[in-house]
């Protein structure tokens, strides 16, 4: 028996994806600010202190709550999407960028999955979404995400975002598997998440893929992307900001007025 709202849904979309949750009458979804993107009539929207998952809490319980999010770089508030009305509905949201949608249900994988800071999108109502501490110093160091990820606990559905395509791999019991510190979505909590020095002077001085490794230990399963917005935003700021290496010859000045940068 679940204890968090049962909804069904359904994912749209290819590089630009959306979920449209269908409700039944007094249920619930939960969803970050901004996410979105339309509803039918009869459903209620409400903001939110927190997730709304422990309203048996006092003003202050749920203030701290809500506080702990902002350790993760969230919002205080999320919005409540309530279907009041009669029959079904349906509410949809968007991811912010290019990606794939992850449905999680929680129920599948023991009540938790940790997961990187920004990779939320929404989940039904009675799913916690609060904060997991990287207990190995190097891990909080060096692992890309730092010392606070965000966990998300319950039985219900919840659905993140990834950049790119996305991908995901069960790990046996010791397998170990290693990743680019950006490249990790999200993973079990059976998962041994550590961090490894990539080694060798060239590798480090001249590799180009960073100085550690994420090593992620099974058993578990774990999900990849294989565009992290944190990539992506370094290369577009590089072209941006950077000159062409050919831009001082003629073909670099030509290279530029054909891509209409004639400046």
């Amino acid at each position: 028996m679940r204890t968090n709202h049962e909804i069904d849904y359904f994912i749209k979309g290819e590089e630009m994806q959306f979920v449209e949750i269908e409700l039944d009458p007094q249920e619930t979804a939960i969803a970050e600010s901004g996410a979105f993107m339309y509803m039918d009539d009869g459903i209620q929207m409400e903001t939110i202190f927190g997730d709304g998952s422990q309203q048996q809490q006092g003003f202050m319980g749920k203030l701290w709550s809500a506080g702990k999010r902002l350790l993760t770089g969230e919002s205080l508030f999320m919005t409540a999407f309530t279907h009041t009305g009669f029959g079904k509905a349906r509410v949809a949201f968007a991811s912010p960028y290019p990606g794939k949608i992850i449905p999680i249900d929680l129920q599948q994988y023991n009540g938790k999955i940790i997961c990187q800071k920004d990779s939320f999108l929404c989940a039904a109502k009675g799913v916690s979404v609060g904060i997991e501490f990287q207990r190995k110093l190097g891990t909080g160091l060096f692992g890309g995400e730092g010392f606070i990820m965000q966990k998300l606990e319950g039985d219900g559905m919840a659905f993140c975002h990834a950049g790119g395509h996305v991908m995901s791999r069960k790990l046996n019991h010791g397998e170990v598997l290693r990743v680019d510190t950006g490249c990790i979505v999200a993973y079990t909590q059976d998962v041994d998440y550590d961090i490894q020095f990539v080694g060798g002077i060239k590798n480090t001085l001249f590799g180009g893929e960073g100085v550690f490794f994420a090593t992620l230990k099974g058993p578990g399963e774990v999900w990849l992307q294989t565009l992290p917005i944190s990539r992506l935003a370094s290369r577009i700021l590089a072209y941006g900001t950077t000159q062409r290496k050919e831009e001082g010859g003629i073909l670099g000045g030509l290279g530029n007025i054909l891509d209409g940068d004639g400046r």
